[in-house]
């Protein structure tokens, strides 16, 4: 298995059109990544964050040649999409999680 974390950093004033664009196109992308069998899309909830919302997106493959692939294409295609509604106002950070020991 091989996992990916990417998390979306929306600033305090873009909320409501955030969570339109959640609800409305973000929901669907997701649904129709190819590659991923198994995801958890979330709101992040920090006692750290004081500006702004971040949610999260956990994205679970096969192995590490999936991840890639997703990485190199799908991803680039949901910043695309993100950038064509907010600019670069929501950032978008991607993080590997390489597993080190699972109980699943």
């Amino acid at each position: 298995m091989s996992i990916l974390s990417i998390t979306f950093h929306t600033p305090e004033h873009l909320l409501l059109e955030w969570e339109k664009f959640q609800e409305n196109s973000l929901e669907n992308l997701i649904e129709n990544l190819i590659q991923v069998e198994q995801f958890i899309l979330s709101e992040v909830e920090s006692d750290m964050l004081h500006e702004g919302k971040n949610t999260n997106l956990l994205l679970f493959f096969d192995d590490e040649n999936l991840r890639e692939e997703f990485v190199e294409s799908e991803l680039l295609n949901l910043q695309h999409h993100i950038e064509k509604e907010f600019g670069e106002e929501v950032m978008v950070f991607k993080t590997y999680l390489n597993e080190r020991k699972t109980r699943i």
